[in-house]
């Protein structure tokens, strides 16, 4: 069987109301792509295969593609499976370049942390204190909200991208080909959010809001008097030389190289036409989930942040202090970082990240020593597989954790 045609995409955001076309992927197809051998590097370990074959098996449960790396103290090892565009067969590539979605937030917060170490913010200031007047209504008050509620995600401040209508306009068709080269101001989105009642009282329990995030980059900002991407940059990416890292702001395209990224579009879990949403605007996401990087650049960070590189002892230990957050997969949440245990009993650090046509994990042992990054250029599906085989030696996975549901900006 021959591979469907997919929909060219526009090279500016020039037609801001053009829609794509669908794509309808068959079971022959994906299989077929399953059975494509991976990318491979030279002299890759034999005990990543297993890794390779969930990877596989992930294009095969209805994945484009999957790029993944891996850091540890025998070297890098990466690897790519399936294709890159749907349209055209090429293939997912080892070093491509993607939408991280929510991994943002671990940058964020790193950021934050790093000002905490300078003693020019402290994690208890309230947010109002940062922000005045900005968080009020309907059961919000950032008079009663600090910067680490913000981060641990106890603030109780409704998540604006579960907002009905935002999400109509932004991660459902036709709305999302109407409004994808919107710009969304940090504070339109803080907005959203407050049109709705809170979710819970400040501390009561723990609940993903994505809006923390925005008040968090919006919180640096007033700290530093400049962009928060610009002390992403100054304090982690270029350090780090993370040369395929990037706060894009309103900018749509991905850098190359990159895949295709692909999504459904859809609030029904049974939907299967695809549409190829690779240019959109990401300051719908904003520090909540806007960046780009890619799995070597992903795991680098991971592995320096959490061997003590980036942040003095006391602020590692205190984003690494966690609370209970009642999902099933018994995941802990610390501070722009999850725990995460495993099916084998060992408990990984990481973060994961959707936004439209992209779905991202990034995990690693507690000292930093061995690290996994990988994406799914797809916004539909986790890869909860391939983490279990990288470090448990093929044990599978039951679910996702924080940060890994489609087509939002967790």
């Amino acid at each position: 069987m021959t591979a469907p045609t997919a929909p060219t995409a526009p090279t500016a955001p020039t037609a801001r109301t053009a829609r794509r076309g669908l794509v309808a992927l068959s079971a022959a197809v994906l299989v077929t792509v399953a059975l494509t051998e991976p990318a491979r590097a030279s002299g890759a370990p034999d005990d990543h295969r297993r890794t390779e074959r969930a990877m596989a098996e992930t294009v095969a449960n209805g994945a484009p593609g999957v790029t993944a790396q891996v850091r540890d103290r025998a070297g890098n090892w990466q690897a790519a499976v399936g294709v890159g565009d749907l349209r055209t067969g090429r293939p997912r590539g080892a070093d491509d370049r993607y939408r991280i979605g929510s991994v943002t937030k671990t940058f964020v917060a790193t950021v934050l942390l790093a000002l905490e170490a300078e003693g020019r913010v402290d994690l208890d200031d309230t947010v109002d204190h940062w922000l005045p007047g900005l968080v009020r209504g309907d059961g919000h008050d950032g008079r009663r909200i600090t910067v680490r509620q913000l981060l641990n995600h106890t603030s109780g401040v409704r998540d604006y991208t579960a907002d009905p209508e935002f999400r109509r306009w932004h991660f459902q068709d036709p709305g999302f080909f109407t409004h994808r080269f919107d710009t969304l101001a940090p504070r339109t989105l803080v907005r959203t959010a407050l049109s709705g009642p809170a979710a819970f009282a400040p501390g009561a329990t723990w609940g993903y809001s994505n809006t923390n995030y925005v008040l968090a980059g919006l919180v640096i900002e007033a700290v530093t008097g400049r962009p928060y991407g610009d002390a992403v940059r100054d304090r982690i990416i270029r350090p780090l030389g993370l040369r395929a890292t990037s706060v894009p702001g309103a900018d749509p395209h991905v850098p190359g190289p990159s895949g295709r990224g692909y999504g459904r579009l859809s609030p029904h879990p049974g939907a299967t036409s695809v549409h190829d949403v690779t240019l959109l605007n990401p300051s719908m996401a904003y520090a909540a989930g806007e960046m780009i990087s890619s799995s070597a650049d992903l795991t680098r960070f991971f592995a320096a942040l959490l061997h003590g590189d980036l942040l003095p002892a006391r602020q590692l230990t205190a984003m690494t202090t966690t609370v209970p957050t009642g999902l099933p997969s018994r995941a802990r949440y610390g501070l722009g970082i999850a725990s995460v245990p495993t099916g084998c009993g060992l408990r990984l650090w990481g973060h994961g990240g959707g936004i439209p046509g992209s779905s991202t994990r990034t995990l690693s042992t507690r000292d930093g020593g061995h690290a996994l990054a990988y994406n799914l250029n797809a916004d539909w599906l986790g890869g909860g597989a391939i983490e279990e085989a990288e470090f448990c030696g093929g044990a599978r996975s039951g679910g996702r954790g924080p940060g890994q549901r489609g087509n939002t900006t967790t």
